[in-house]
């Protein structure tokens, strides 16, 4: 019996060291790569998920990984198997990688649900989990089926995003909106992905629900409480931009909301 303990152990630390490290440089790849790898192969993460203003994961989840800023020198300092990025990656960054051999992984913004589901796969398969990657897409698929499923009457909302714009159709903070039955007020009144709505703009024209995710001096203005039919509700700004595990609190949140 001692001796097959043994065996296991030594099969489970090699079959350990053949996962790969990983350093991911983007907050959205962060958030998946903290559910999905092995915390010993997550080597770093990046420095916005430390940050409170801009991580989309639980700052106390986020701070239990080294971040970096993304230089060049401090990914070769951790030499990992494989750099998760954006495809925002400078060029001079990318090609300085891929010149020390390091593997490069570059993900788009997701605009769909199911792209992001397609990120959680194939960072499941990079740092060869695909287990854990399909039990994450399972959960994440579930609350987008709870959020349509209580779908109800269509009700005319606006998004007002930090710096005082609204989002477009093709993003993924769109595609749960419409999920949810939230219709994009934006849109049916000419705005499109990061235009700037003004204060009197939503005086003119209010929406039946009104999301407030900045905090721009319009968007707490005393004028909004005087439009009675129209209700307001706060929508943190880490539900906006990333999708991964941020899919299930965003769907949550919108649920509460449509209630």
């Amino acid at each position: 019996m001692t001796l097959g303990g043994g065996v296991f152990e030594v099969e489970k630390a090699t079959a350990e060291r053949d996962l790969p490290t990983i350093v991911s440089l983007n907050p959205c790849t962060d958030a998946i790569l903290a559910e999905v790898a092995e915390p010993a192969q997550v080597l770093a993460i990046s420095h916005y998920s430390h940050d409170p203003s801009a991580t989309s994961m639980d700052l106390a989840q986020a701070r239990r990984f080294h971040a970096i800023g993304g230089t060049v020198e401090e990914v070769l300092a951790l030499d990992p198997d494989v750099v998760l990025a954006s495809n925002f990656l400078t060029p001079a960054t990318r090609n300085a990688l891929d010149d020390l051999g390091i593997r490069v992984e570059t993900f788009d913004i997701a605009p769909t649900v199911e792209d992001s589901l397609a990120h959680v796969e194939r960072i499941g398969a990079v740092s060869r989990q695909p287990d854990k990657a399909a039990r994450l897409a399972s959960r994440i698929a579930s609350s987008v089926a709870a959020l349509e499923k209580g779908r109800g009457k269509s009700v005319s909302t606006v998004l007002w995003q930090p710096g005082g714009i609204v989002p477009g159709e093709a993003t993924l903070v769109g595609d749960l909106m419409r999920r949810s039955g939230l219709a994009s007020h934006s849109k049916a009144i000419g705005m499109g992905q990061a235009d700037y709505l003004s204060l009197e703009t939503v005086l003119a024209d209010p929406p039946d629900l009104l999301l407030v995710a900045g905090r721009e001096r319009s968007q707490g203005h005393p004028a909004l409480a005087y439009l009675s039919a129209m209700r307001i509700e706060r929508f943190d700004p880490s539900l906006l931009y990333c999708g991964g595990p941020t899919i299930i609190r965003a769907a949550a949140r919108l649920a509460e909301v449509r209630q």
